[in-house]
C-alpha cells in the first residue's frame, strides 16, 4: 500500500497495525522524525538498529532477531537502515507474516522499478511512504509549530531560519533545538537570533548582493572575485534574492504617496533597520516590471540547478549577480 508523508505525519498510529514499513527518498530529515515519532509511539517495545550491509553478510541475523523473541518483550522493532533491493530475497518470505514485530525500513530514492519498493507499494499488508524534499511552506509550517507560543515570532524571524536552513529538515531540526534551548524564556530576539543561526557567514554574499541591486558595478565586480560563492548553497543565496526582489515588488505596489521611507515602513514583513539604506536605493533602481523580469531569471535558474547536477554552480550564481547589477542600471 501507499501511504502519503503527511498522513502519518499527523497521525503516527496509523501504522499500529502494519508489521513492515518502507520510507524512502531524499528527505533524511522527515526520515529521521518518522523514526523518533514511531519510537516515541511505541514507547514499551524494543528498539534494534540494524544496517543492511551487516544483514547482507550475515542472512540469518534478522531471522535469528525476529525468532529469538524474548518472552519479556511485548513488541520488538527492527529499523533497517541504507535498505535497497539486496534485501529484497530476504525480506520477502518473512515480512508480511510478522505480528509482534515491526520492521522498519529506511531507504534512499529508489526508482519505481526498485524490487523492494513494488514489493511494498503492491502489498495489502506493508506500507510503503516517499519521503520527498520539503518545500518553503512545509519547512514554515514545522518551524510555525515547532515554536508555537514564543514570542517574537515574526515573518521576518520565520523567513531568517528557514532561508538558513536551505530546505534541509534534518538542518532545521538541529536549528530548531539551538533556539529552543537558547530562548528558554520563549521570547525570540531577531539580533539573538541571527547570532545563535551563524547568519554572519552569510554576510558577504548579502553585501555582493546588495551592491549588485544598487546597481554598483566597481564593488560588484569586485567582492565577484573576493567572496566565497558555496556552490553548496546556491538555493540559498537565490532565495537571499528572490525575498529581497519580493519585498520591493510589495514597495512598488504601495500607494505612491508620502516619501520613499514612509513608504518602505509601511512595508510588511517589516525592514531591518541596517537594510534600510540599501533598500531605498533599490527601490530607485528597480520597477514592477523590472522585478518580475529578474524574478522570473531567478526562477528560471532554481529549475536549472535542481535538474542538473553537473554544471558549474558557482559560476551560474556570479553570472545571475552581473545580470542584476546590470539590470539595475537599466
Amino acid at each position: 500500500m501507499i501511504y502519503k508523508s503527511y498522513i502519518l505525519e499527523e497521525d503516527i498510529k496509523k501504522i499500529s497495525d502494519i508489521g513492515s514499513i518502507l520510507f524512502f527518498g531524499e528527505n533524511i530529515g522527515l526520515k529521521n522524525d518518522f523514526k523518533n515519532k514511531i519510537k516515541s509511539f511505541k514507547s514499551n517495545s524494543s528498539i534494534l538498529n540494524i544496517d543492511q550491509d551487516d544483514i547482507i553478510k550475515n542472512h540469518n541475523l534478522l531471522l535469528n532477531e525476529i525468532e529469538n523473541f524474548s518472552l519479556f518483550e511485548k513488541n520488538k522493532i527492527i529499523f533497517i537502515n541504507n535498505s535497497n533491493d539486496k534485501i529484497f530475497p530476504i525480506l520477502e518470505n518473512v515480512s508480511e507474516n510478522l505480528t509482534q514485530i515491526n520492521l522498519i525500513l529506511f531507504s534512499n530514492i529508489l526508482e519505481k522499478k526498485s524490487k523492494l519498493r513494488n514489493f511494498y507499494e503492491k502489498s495489502k499488508k506493508l506500507i510503503s511512504v516517499a519521503c520527498y524534499p520539503d518545500n518553503e511552506i512545509t519547512i514554515k509550517k514545522i518551524i510555525n509549530t515547532k515554536l508555537k507560543g514564543y514570542a517574537g515570532l515574526s515573518p521576518f524571524n520565520i523567513n531568517l531560519i528557514a532561508n538558513n536552513v536551505n530546505l534541509d529538515r534534518a538542518k532545521l531540526n538541529n536549528e530548531l533545538e539551538k533556539i529552543t534551548t537558547f530562548f528558554q524564556n520563549k521570547n525570540i530576539e531577531t539580533d539573538k537570533l541571527e547570532v545563535l543561526l551563524d547568519i554572519s557567514s552569510n554576510d558577504d554574499f548579502n553585501i555582493l548582493k546588495d551592491h549588485a541591486l544598487n546597481g554598483n558595478k566597481i564593488k560588484t565586480n569586485k567582492l565577484l572575485s573576493d567572496t566565497n560563492i558555496d556552490p553548496d548553497k546556491n538555493i540559498f543565496y537565490l532565495s537571499l534574492m528572490n525575498q529581497r526582489l519580493n519585498m520591493l515588488l510589495s514597495a512598488t505596489q504601495i500607494s505612491k504617496k508620502g516619501s520613499i521611507e514612509n513608504r518602505v515602513n509601511n512595508i510588511k514583513p517589516p525592514i531591518f533597520w541596517k537594510d534600510k539604506p540599501n533598500f531605498i536605493t533599490q527601490t530607485k533602481k528597480w520597477n514592477e516590471s523590472k522585478i518580475k523580469l529578474f524574478l522570473s531569471k531567478t526562477y528560471n535558474l532554481e529549475l536549472q540547478l535542481k535538474s542538473n547536477s553537473v554544471i558549474n554552480r558557482q559560476t551560474l550564481i556570479k553570472k545571475i549577480i552581473v545580470e542584476a547589477c546590470e539590470m539595475a542600471n537599466v
